[in-house]
């Protein structure tokens, strides 16, 4: 159904607010005009393109700072992060991550993106990857946007360990798993 402009103009700053990730596609399929529409209603109504938007947001979430290593070694750009607990990342594969045979991103990519978040996740000037069991589930191909989340599994104070899973998806399609065990110097405070 054909919306009027305005009425239009009003839902997509809704959508906006409640999915900040949503493309710039996606808005022009839901309201079912062209992505062009979608871009000027994005001008008058002064709201960021998305790249611009999910900076604007990991910005706003780095508050709680990345001790482990610094947020440009991080691959991906951080969404959210809640140390010790949770962290998102979003990494878009252009050509620089694929096989130029076949456009199918190289599997280092993916596990670098899981890693770091792994790593960046932990409260600790210092953490390392002890060990990882990883699965990938199907192949992520040029143009696809992965996102990793990183949630913090179990803290075994005996042995300065913190294991880290971490879940990896385009749109809702799990395209790789891993389970790692992180090493850090200070047990995480309480609280």
């Amino acid at each position: 159904m054909r919306r009027n402009k305005k009425e239009r103009q009003r839902m997509l700053m809704e959508t906006i607010e409640k999915t900040p990730f949503i493309t710039d596609e996606e808005l022009a399929e839901k309201f079912q005009v062209s992505i062009q529409t979608i871009r000027l209603d994005r001008l008058e109504l002064s709201i960021l393109e998305l790249r611009e938007r999910i900076k604007h947001v990991a910005e706003k979430k780095m508050e709680d700072e990345v001790k482990s290593l610094p947020v440009d070694e991080i691959i991906g750009e951080i969404i959210d992060i809640e140390l010790d607990k949770s962290a998102i990342s979003m990494l878009e594969i252009n050509e620089e991550h694929v096989f130029s045979r076949n456009q199918i991103a190289r599997g280092h990519h993916l596990f670098a993106q899981a890693n770091s978040l792994a790593v960046a996740v932990i409260n600790d000037e210092l953490a390392l990857t002890a060990k990882a069991r990883i699965h990938f589930t199907r192949q992520v191909k040029q143009n696809e946007r992965v996102v990793a989340k990183a949630r913090v599994k179990k803290v075994d104070s005996g042995k300065d360990r913190t294991v880290v899973d971490v879940l990896s998806y385009v749109g809702t399609e799990l395209v790789f798993s891993g389970e790692f065990e992180m090493y850090r110097s200070k047990q995480p405070k309480k609280g």
